[in-house]
């Protein structure tokens, strides 16, 4: 048996039913399937977030069930709804706060853009302060759309070198 991208590999001649992987491999796939989200739900955006944990969406089928309130103990911080520039202070202090490897979700068109509000209190884009690497398209997105996106950073985490995500932070 062989993976896909030949990631992990299986050779039945091999005594003792060896596994050989590279361990950057090893580590991302750990990673990816058990990331815990720090929920920022900052406007409407909030609701949808919460209704990704219940049952109908059950968020810890993709290893994500575990909901960090605390930034010590989050892999990936999910930035739900608008980010105002009084906010945005507290917002980067949390993500600073957090342990590497650690990454973003913008969740929302008002986190990803700003959304329909262009004023002078309003961030245009939480990517202003903070590296994001999923986006998610919506006023609000269904749950649905954020746990397209938990997949789209799976898969992302685990094309990622391992060392460099611990030697950037």
């Amino acid at each position: 048996m062989v993976a896909s991208n030949s990631e992990l590999a299986y050779n039945s001649k091999i005594e003792g039913d060896v596994i050989v992987s590279r361990a950057d491999a090893v580590i991302n796939w750990i990673r990816s399937n058990s990331m815990w989200p720090m929920p920022m739900g900052l406007a409407c955006c909030a609701i949808e977030l919460m209704g990704v944990a219940a049952s109908r969406f059950d968020i810890a089928r993709f290893g994500a069930e575990v909901m960090r309130f605390s930034p010590k103990q989050a892999d990936v911080m999910i930035v739900a709804g608008t980010v105002t520039y009084k906010m945005s202070s507290a917002v980067r202090r949390i993500y600073d706060q957090m342990l590497a490897p650690k990454w973003v979700i913008a969740m929302g068109a008002c986190a990803s853009t700003g959304g329909m509000y262009r004023s002078y209190a309003v961030l245009q884009g939480v990517d202003r302060i903070l590296p994001v690497d999923v986006y998610v398209s919506g006023c609000p997105p269904r749950p649905e759309a954020l746990l397209d996106a938990l997949l789209k950073l799976q898969e992302k985490v685990k094309r990622e070198p391992s060392a460099s995500k611990l030697l950037s932070a």
